[in-house]
Formats: structure tokens, sequence, C-alpha cells
């Protein structure tokens, strides 16, 4: 029943019709009105009226074209329209209810029948708002449903909610209408029908009226399987029989079930023996494998506690770790002896786990076991086969490494020694083969077992293989315990054992090596050992020996660096440098030495003296003598296509020139090198190279001068410095070694050892050169002495090849040498260069003894020291009347009293005093020196004397 008037529009375009109309409804409604088409389009866009009667015949817009329009726009089209005409064919008529009119009134007007009509259809609005509002509710409660619904027609999915398409996880519903619901289910439902056949079936059922519940397996959009609970009710709808289809998803529910099921049915028959307790450890649930296992029945077993089932092995602390880990994780896991109800004792495996509730309340504990006694008892066997020898039940190699290893650790905790000792038994293969391998056995097991006790105890003695067996004494506080031992294993090896009717002799050879002495992991301790066994046979058997640990420790460096070296070779790793060799007089670089190094990966660059001394009587020595004399020649070639010809010295070991294949060897190389003259190569030999085959050694060195290559004799002084060699070795040059050179300004013998080897040059003819040049003042002693050509620091290190033909076109000598390019050598000068190297050397001895290194100074009185000495009598008898002389004894004496002084200082502990005063000193003495150099050039000038020492050669006179 409507509560509220209905408002209604009147169009017509006679005022008059309109007046008729609303007298006639105005008491029941409100009225509007309207004189044209326009007018009234206006108005309904204004307030849309619940009804329009609408005149057909009007000017300009007609009624039918009003009409049009109103159902044309979305917001008027529900409007009833009722037509007003005169005209009441059946035509017009027509054309009006096409257009969406509800009814016609013809003109003129039944009062009675216009109130009907309007009444009637406002009504029937009424009622159709009504019904399409159920209907919006309906389907508002179809679609929000939260239960999957299907409306089924005709056996297929017409309709179904959104519900149904989530939970089949499809994003709407488009892809589910128009399909029968074995297309969204597997093949075959649980009981094994066709899903095809048995959805067909029951829909069939339910739309002849008999409702239909069942389970129903349907495919998820994913291909997961979902179950569901299905109810099948008969409907209708829109006047159309259909079956409701509703259901609910219970996967979980099954699944849960399921796994009840699976749960109980494993707790039934599960291979594991299963106890179940409450919070306090009462037992309320054991399977039938506890009982088969433990021999107590389900009735026996409620309400005890598992300590019934406790053996006594485990400790009590054992438990307290158990149940600790079982409040605190959850869950332990372990083995543990327990016994049967027959008394029996057995193994099991047990996991024992805590069931707690959402509050984390440990309600039950679990705890499944599984019988391994028959698993132990063969792990025990297995062990003994692995860790035992079957013949002589003594630990084999792998329990004898384990021994070794516990053993090591607790020498090094109780800072106590052990012994590692080999042991091989002498004469056991000659019985073996003589009587057989059973007798051998039985020998094997009768000598194993004295020795076994012949030890100590917390001793192993294993057997590695044949014959051969290791014994490990440990906690060792002397060596004469391991003596002892030992000498008790060897009798026990010896005595003789009886075998049937032969009596078999036998003893053993041992090796021994002491930990932590010998500081090797257990395997080498075992090898070492081995070793010494071995120089214990050669030695006679029936003994020990000691292995010699620095002796192995020195021939494993050896090897390990011959076979660096031999790498370094193969990677090209040595490299030559190249050290000038001058005249200090005229500044000509006459040569060079290639001096070898090895550009270390790790270290550097290393000096020869790094790794030349480890290969001198070895083949790599020669293979590094070979490859310097070819990257020598080949220096030399590059040279000479620079536009830069000096000669090449290299040094070459004994071992290499006493190589029979030395000279073809050199043949070959210079044939390589064919555009290098001989004459620029020069090879250095020690003159101890010499001794072994002075003649074969002479032979060599004059087959190649006939070549053309020269010798020098190197570090000449420092051997014998026979004057045979110098006879019989046909070297070009002597190279005076550098330790003479580096002490003669401050060294008289050394000084005197200098003018001796330019003696013998000069009476044998032979060039010189000295070595070790480091100052200045060395090169201008040497000259004094007519030593003109040198090497050393104070020339030049050695360098790259690079590097040396800029060196060689820079390079200038120091005026104080140039300066004797117009002098020549006189020895009337000697006594006095002789004098001032005795001032050196007595000024080196007082600072000797100023820094301790030195217990008694060396003659104080001024006098009395051989400088000295040679003032108050050679210098003065020379040259007391050149100027100059006079000032020598008053410097002197001073220099003498400052250096009493400074040993008072060091006498009163005063020693850092002292010792600055050494600067003083030195200067006194620089100040002495420069009179002495004065004076030597006046001593030039005089006459030779008629008594002086014999004469000095120098390179110009030998050259």
């Amino acid at each position: 029943m409507m509560t509220t008037r209905a408002n209604l529009l009147l169009v017509d375009d006679i005022p008059a019709n309109i007046q008729i109309l609303a007298g006639a409804l105005d008491q029941d409604y409100d009225i509007r009105f309207a004189t044209s088409g326009p007018q009234a389009l206006e108005l309904i866009a204004q307030a849309a009226p619940n009804l329009i009667l609408l005149d057909v015949m009007m000017p300009g817009m007609d009624g039918f074209e009003v009409c049009r329009r109103l159902k044309a726009n979305p917001a008027s089209q529900d409007i009833p329209v009722i037509f007003v005409t005169a005209k009441g064919d059946f035509l017009d008529q027509k054309e009006g209810f096409e257009l969406g009119a509800v009814d016609y009134i013809v003109k003129p007007f039944d009062i009675e029948i216009v109130r009907v009509r309007v009444r009637t259809q406002l009504r029937l609005k009424h009622f159709e708002a009504e019904l399409r509002a159920s209907e919006i509710r309906l389907r508002a409660i179809f679609e929000h449903a939260p239960e999957p619904m299907w409306i089924l027609t005709n056996g297929k999915h017409s309709d179904c909610n959104l519900a149904a398409a989530r939970m089949l996880g499809y994003p709407d519903r488009s892809a589910l209408l128009g399909l029968e619901p074995a297309a969204l289910s597997p093949a075959l439902q649980p009981d094994g029908e066709a899903s095809g056949s048995k959805a067909m079936r029951l829909i069939g059922l339910a739309a002849a009226g008999e409702s239909q519940r069942f389970e129903w397996v349907y495919l998820r959009a994913d291909g997961d399987e979902l179950i569901a609970a299905v109810s099948l009710q008969p409907v209708t709808l829109n006047d159309q029989p259909v079956v409701l289809c509703t259901w609910h998803d219970i996967t979980q529910r099954k699944r849960a079930e399921n796994e009840l099921k699976l749960a109980a049915s494993v707790f039934s028959n599960a291979r594991e023996g299963i106890l179940i307790t409450d919070a306090l450890g009462t037992i309320v649930d054991v399977n039938e494998t506890f009982t088969r296992i433990t021999g107590y029945s389900r009735e026996e077993a409620l309400g005890q506690n598992p300590r019934m089932l406790q053996s006594g092995r485990q400790s009590a602390e054992y438990y307290a770790v158990m149940w600790q880990a079982l409040q605190i994780k959850g869950h332990w896991y372990g083995e543990v002896w327990n016994r049967r109800k027959s008394g029996e004792v057995y193994a099991e495996m047990l996991n024992i786990s805590a069931v707690r509730d959402d509050n984390g309340q440990t309600r039950h504990y679990v705890a499944l076991f599984t019988d391994i006694t028959a698993l132990k008892n063969h792990q025990q066997q297995l062990e003994h086969i692995a860790h035992y020898d079957a013949l002589t039940n003594l630990p084999n190699r792998v329990l004898l490494a384990d021994r070794l290893q516990q053993a090591m650790a607790q020498s090094q905790r109780r800072g106590k020694q052990l012994a590692v000792a080999y042991l091989d038994l002498d004469g056991f293969k000659a019985i073996n083969d003589h009587y057989g391998h059973d007798i051998g056995d039985e020998l094997l097991i009768t000598v194993s077992h004295r020795m076994n006790a012949a030890l100590r105890d917390g001793d192993t003695l294993a057997r590695i293989g044949g014959d051969e067996f290791v014994a490990v004494l440990a906690d060792l506080d002397r060596p004469e315990n391991t003596e002892l031992v030992l000498s008790r294993l060897l009798l026990a090896a010896a005595d003789p054992v009886t075998v049937g009717q032969a009596v078999l002799r036998i003893s053993a050879s041992i090796g021994v090596t002491i930990y932590p002495h010998d500081g090797s992991d257990p395997d080498q301790l075992i090898r070492h050992a081995d070793q010494a066994m071995y120089l214990a046979k050669q030695a006679g058997k029936n003994r020990y020996h000691l292995f010699d640990v620095e002796k192995d420790m020195a021939v494993k460096n050896q090897r390990e660096s011959l076979e660096h070296i031999r790498n370094a070779i193969g990677r090209n790793e040595f490299v030559l440098h190249y050290q000038p060799k001058v005249n200090m007089k005229t500044g000509e670089v006459i040569g060079a030495e290639a001096l070898i190094r090895w550009q270390h990966p790790e270290r550097g660059l290393l000096p020869p003296a790094a790794f030349l001394p480890m290969v001198e009587d070895h083949q790599l020595g020669v293979e590094i003598g070979e490859w310097v004399l070819d990257t020598a020649l080949s220096q030399l070639d590059t040279w000479r296509v620079s536009g830069l010809e000096i000669p090449i010295s290299i040094n070459i070991a004994a071992r290499h020139l006493q190589q029979a294949n030395f000279v073809s060897h050199l043949r070959l190389s210079l044939a390589a090198h064919a555009e290098v003259e001989p004459r620029l190569l020069e090879l250095e030999v020690l003159e101890t190279s010499a001794l072994e085959d002075m003649a074969g050694v002479s032979t060599i060195m004059r087959t190649c001068r006939e070549i053309g290559v020269r010798f020098a004799l190197d570090d000449f002084g420092t051997g014998y410095s026979s004057l045979t060699y110098l006879k019989r070795l046909p070297a070009d040059v002597l190279k005076i070694d550098q330790s003479f050179i580096h002490d003669m300004l401050d060294d008289p013998d050394d000084l005197a050892i200098v003018e001796g080897v330019l003696g013998l040059a000069l009476a044998f003819r032979r060039q010189v050169i000295a070595e070790g040049v480091e100052s200045v003042a060395h090169g201008e002693l040497l000259l004094q002495l007519g030593c003109d050509h040198a090497q050393g620091f104070g020339i030049a290190r050695p360098m790259p090849a690079t590097e040396l033909p800029d060196w060689v076109t820079t390079w200038h000598p120091h005026p104080a040498w140039t300066c004797w390019r117009d002098r020549g050598v006189n020895r009337n000068t000697l006594p006095l260069l002789f004098a001032e190297v005795e001032h050196r050397a007595w000024v080196k001895n007082i600072e000797s003894c100023l820094k301790g290194e030195r217990e008694m100074p060396p003659p104080m009185d001024a006098h009395q020291c051989r400088f000295g000495a040679w003032h108050d009598h050679d210098g003065l008898a020379r040259l007391g009347e050149l100027p100059g002389f006079q000032a020598i004894d008053p410097l002197h004496q001073q220099i003498h009293a400052l250096a009493a002084e400074l040993l008072s200082l060091f006498q009163q502990g005063r020693q850092a005093e002292a010792l600055l005063g050494c600067a003083e000193l030195h200067t006194q003495t620089d100040a002495l020196v420069a009179i002495l150099r004065g004076l030597t050039r006046l001593d030039a000038a005089l006459p030779t004397p008629h008594t002086h020492s014999p004469p000095v050669s120098s390179s110009s006179q030998n050259a």
C-alpha cells in the first residue's frame, strides 16, 4: 500500500483537457501539467513524476516523440506513460505500446475509467518496485553468501556466486558458467565412480524431487584437490525448475581425519617401539612393538614409570642431562641400555619428544625406540676387525694411527717424550720359505705376544704388515727408559721359538725416533723410524738405531732447495747483472763481470751466496754455469749490435770446468753466437779449482785459450797461491780477493799480501785487477802500489744489462785517481805507505778497546808503536829534512795523549763519553795522514836508497 501521494504529470496542448483530468485526479494525487512536449521534458528533468498522462496529438512535438525521448533516457525510461488520444484506432495503439506505453485513454474521458486506470498503473508500478527490490535482496544474499552456491539448469552450471569461484581459485565466475560439474572434478571420485556419470545421476535424482547430500572432490584452478560436503535441492526459479547446489569445504577436516587414521595405523604398525607418558612421566599408552621389544604387555605398562626398564648401566647424571634437554629443547636423542622383562639387557636408539599445548605447557612425552642390540654386537665385531690384526690380534695401522695421535697429544699436555719404534724381524722370510706359511704364522703369533708382553702398560705394539711392527712408547721421562724397553723387545724377538719339532731363531732390527725432538706428524714419525730401522739392519741387525733429526732436516732442506732451484731454471727466474771493470788512471772501462742473481717470486732479488753454495757439488751447478755462459754470449751479441764492445768475465765452478764435454759445449756456444769474438769472453776460475786434477784443468784452459777465450784466477790469495799454480795454469789475469782490499787501509798484513800478489803478477807477467774497491782511498792506495785495474762498489754496483751502456758513457774516475796518469810507481814511498797504514791500525785498535771488543790496548808510548818506530828511524833518516816532517811528532804525541785520556774514561765506566771522543781522534788522524800524503809526493822525487824492499809491479808495466 502506498503511504505517500503520487505525483502525476498531465501533458496536453488543450488547457480544457488538462483541467478536466486535473479535476478528476487532484484529490488523490499531486498534479503538475505541461501544454507542450518540450515543456513536459523540462519538468520531467527537474523532478521525475510517478506517472505521465500524455496527449498524442500535439503541435511541434507529438506525444510519440516525447515518449521516445523518455524511454531513451535512463533517468526516465522506467516512468509509466498512459497515452490520451482522440484516435482510438489499432495502429496508433500499436505504435504507442511499442514505444513503451502502459495504457491508452480515449477522449472524450470517462472520469471513473481514468481514475481506475491511473490507480491500477500506479499499483502495478509499486508491486514491480517491490518485486525488483526483493530480487535484488535475494541476489545479494546469493552473491555474498559465505558458502559456495550453484544453479544447475539441465545438468550444467547456469549461475554461481563469488564464493564458489573464489574457493575454486578463479577470479570470477565467467570461466565456470556453462560447465558440467565433471569439468571441475578429477576423472574419478574416491569411490572409483566416474565423476561425469555420478554427477548426472545425483543431479537427476535432485531434479526429480529427491534432495541429495554427499561428498565431492573438486579440482581447483591450480590443480589441487578440494573436498566438499554437497547438498542438492530442487527449486523453481522464474517459473523454471532448477537444482540449487550448496556446499562447504571440508578438505582440512578430511585431511585431519586421514592423518588421525594414519597416526593410529602408524602407532599400531610401527616397527619402532612407542611409549607415551603424561607430563609426570606415567605411561598412558604403548604400541605392540613396545611389547615385542620389552616383553611387557600394554596392561602391564600402563600406569607405570619408564624407570621400570632401566638396566643400571647409565648413571643418574646421564638421565639428568636427558631430562634437562627435554625441558630446554623439547627433545632428546641417543643410545640407552635397558632391561627386558626377562632380565636381558638390550641396547636401544631412543628419541624422546615433549608434546606441548598452545600455551607451551608440556602435556605428554612421546618416546620412539629401536632395538639395536644386534647392530651394536655387529659393530663391535666390525670395529675389532677394522682395528686389529686378524693373525696376531695386535692393533693394526688404523688403530695405531689413533693411538699415536692420542699419545702425541698426551705428550704435549704432560711435557713428556714418546718414542716410535719400527721393528722388522731378521730372518723371518727364510723361515717362512723353508717351513711354510703355517709355521711362519705360528712364529709371528708367538713373537708378537712376547714383544707385547715386553712393553709397559700404556704402550702400544701394532702389526702393520708381514713381519713389520710399530711400537709406541709413551710417557718417557728419560732416554734411559727407551733403551730399557728396546732392549727387552730385542730379547723377546731373539728368544728361540719352538713350533712342533722345529726350534726357530730370529732377531729384530729396530729404528727409533723421539717426539717432540722429532716434531713431525704421525705418518712422518713412522717413516723416520722406518729409515732408522734400515740403518740398524745395515749395521748388523739385532740392534736399534736412533733417527738423526738434524741430519734428516739438513738433507730435506737441501733436497727442497735443489728442487726450488731446478724450478727456477725452468721458469727463467735467473738474471745476470754486470759489474764494470775500469782503469782507475785513464777512466777506461776495460770489461764487466757477469754476476748471477735469482729474481725470486716471493723473496725478491737474491745474490749468488743465497743459492750457489747449494749446487756447488751438484749437477744443477753445471746447468746454471751453462746458462750463464749462453746468456753472457747473447748479451755480448746484443751490445755489439748497439755499438758497445767490452769483454765479459764469468765465473766457472770447478765441477763445471772439469766436465768432459766442457770444451765441446763452449765451442757450440761460441758457434751459436758467431758474431761474438772469443777474446771478449773471460772465464774466472777459483785457484782451488785445479787441486784435484791440475793436469786436466791445465789442458782444458790451454785448449780454451787456443779458441781465443781468456782466463783469470779469481780470489787470488785466499787459497794456496802456489807458485806452481802460476807456472802451470795458463791464466792471463790475477784477481786480488776483496777481503784483502777491504782492510788494507788499516791492516798492514793485508797491505803486505796485496803488495806480494802484485810482485808475483809482475814476476809471472800476469795482469792484475783488484776487486772490492769501495772508496776513493782504496783506489788511491792501489794506484800507489802499482795496481791500475779495479772493480767494486766504489766504482759501480752490479747493474742490469740494459743500464750498463749508459753507465759506460757517463762514468768518470775520481780526480785523486786520474792525477796518477803522469806518475810512475816509486818503491821509495812504500815505507811511508806502510807507516800510514800502521798508524790507522793503531787507531782502529784503540777504538776497539773503547767499544769493549779488545782487552789489551796497543802500545801507548808514542815512540814504541810501529808508526813511532818508523818516525824515529827510517822516516827521520830519509825525510827528516823535508818541509812538514817536523810537524809529525807533536801531532803524533797529541793523538797518543788523546787516546790515553779516552781509555781512562772507559776504565772509569764512562764508555759513552769515551766513544764520543773518537771523532776528535779521527780528526787528528786525518790531519796526520794529510801531512804524510804531502811527504809521499816529496819522497817520490828523492833518489832511490841503496837498501829497500823488493820492487812492486804495476798493471801498466804488466800490460
